[in-house]
C-alpha cells in the first residue's frame, strides 16, 4: 500500500486536539466518569497510551489489574492493565506520558517508508497490516477523545479529517446493520442522514438477500432516519441505547423499523 498521508494527518490531527483538551483539565475532571465503564477521563487517555506504547515497539506493562465487570474479553483484559497501572497518578502526570508517546509515534509514522505500513500486524478486526491498524488507531483515538469531552462538558473537533475519517469507517458496518440485524426485507431501503460538523447520506437496499449502500435513491425508502454525527458515533460505538437518545433521532416511513436499526446500530467489541 502506498504511505497513508492522509490517515496519518487525521492521526496527528486527533493527537493535537487531545492534548489541547488535557492542558485545560483540572485534576477533578481527570478523574471524572465517561461513558465507557469504569474508564475515568484519565483512564482513557491512559488506554490510548498503552496501545500507542506498543504500536512503538515498547514494552506492555507487568502490572495486572484486578478482575473486573466491565472486561469482557483479553483485549479488554491488556487495555485494563494499562489503565490500572496508571490510575494512581496524577492526570497532569499522565497528560505528560501521553505527550511524550503521541510526539514518538507522529515521528516514527510521518518518517516511516512503505515497507513500514506493509508489515503484518494483527488489529482489533484481524490479522491486517500497520497500515490497516493506522486506520483503526484514528478512530479509536477520536471516539475516546470524545467520550473524554462529553464527560467534562468540552465539546470540540466533531468535525474535520478525525471524525471524518471514524465517520466513514464506522459506516461501513451499515449494511450488516440494516441486512442480518434490523431484517429490512428483499427489496426495501434504510436511508441515514448524518448531520452537523459531518454530513453523509446513505443508502442501503436488501437485493437478493443482501443490503449493500447504493448510489440510487428510492422514492419511498422503508425508513428514513436523520441524526447528528455525535448522536451517530454514540449509537454506532455503544455509548448509548437507542432508547436513551430517542429525542435525538428523527424518523420517517416505518418507524418500528427505524428504531430496529438504530437499535442495532452499535458495532464495538
Amino acid at each position: 500500500m502506498p504511505i497513508p498521508h492522509d490517515t496519518i494527518a487525521a492521526l496527528g490531527q486527533c493527537f493535537a486536539s487531545i492534548t489541547s483538551l488535557g492542558d485545560d483539565l483540572t485534576e477533578s475532571e481527570w478523574k471524572t466518569a465517561t461513558d465507557c465503564p469504569g474508564w475515568s477521563v484519565q483512564d482513557n487517555l491512559s488506554h490510548l497510551i498503552g496501545i500507542e506504547r506498543i504500536l512503538e515497539g515498547l514494552s506492555p506493562t507487568t502490572h495486572k489489574a484486578a478482575p473486573a465487570d466491565h472486561v469482557k474479553n483479553p483485549i479488554g483484559e491488556a487495555n485494563e492493565n494499562e489503565i490500572d497501572v496508571r490510575r494512581p497518578l496524577r492526570g497532569a502526570d499522565v497528560l505528560k506520558e501521553w505527550k511524550e508517546i503521541s510526539t514518538q509515534r507522529m515521528a516514527t509514522l510521518r518518517s516511516a517508508d512503505v515497507a513500514y505500513f506493509d508489515e503484518s500486524a494483527m488489529t482489533p478486526t484481524g490479522p491486517g497490516t500497520v497500515g490497516d491498524f493506522l486506520s483503526i488507531r484514528v478512530l479509536d483515538s477520536w471516539v475516546h477523545e470524545q467520550d473524554m469531552r462529553r464527560a467534562v462538558s468540552k465539546p470540540g473537533n466533531l468535525g474535520g479529517p478525525a471524525a471524518e475519517h471514524t465517520v466513514d469507517r464506522l459506516m461501513r458496518t451499515v449494511p450488516i446493520v440494516v441486512g442480518k440485524r434490523a431484517g429490512t426485507p428483499e427489496g426495501a431501503s434504510v436511508v441515514i442522514d448524518v448531520t452537523g460538523d459531518v454530513t453523509r447520506h446513505v443508502v442501503c437496499m436488501v437485493t437478493g438477500g443482501r443490503a449493500a449502500v447504493v448510489a440510487d435513491e428510492p422514492t419511498t425508502p422503508l425508513a428514513h432516519i436523520t441524526m447528528d454525527v455525535e448522536t451517530f458515533v454514540m449509537l454506532a460505538t455503544g455509548r448509548a441505547t437507542a432508547e436513551a437518545m430517542e429525542s435525538r433521532v428523527t424518523y420517517a416511513g416505518d418507524v418500528e423499523h427505524g428504531r430496529k436499526v438504530t437499535g442495532a446500530l452499535n458495532m464495538m467489541i
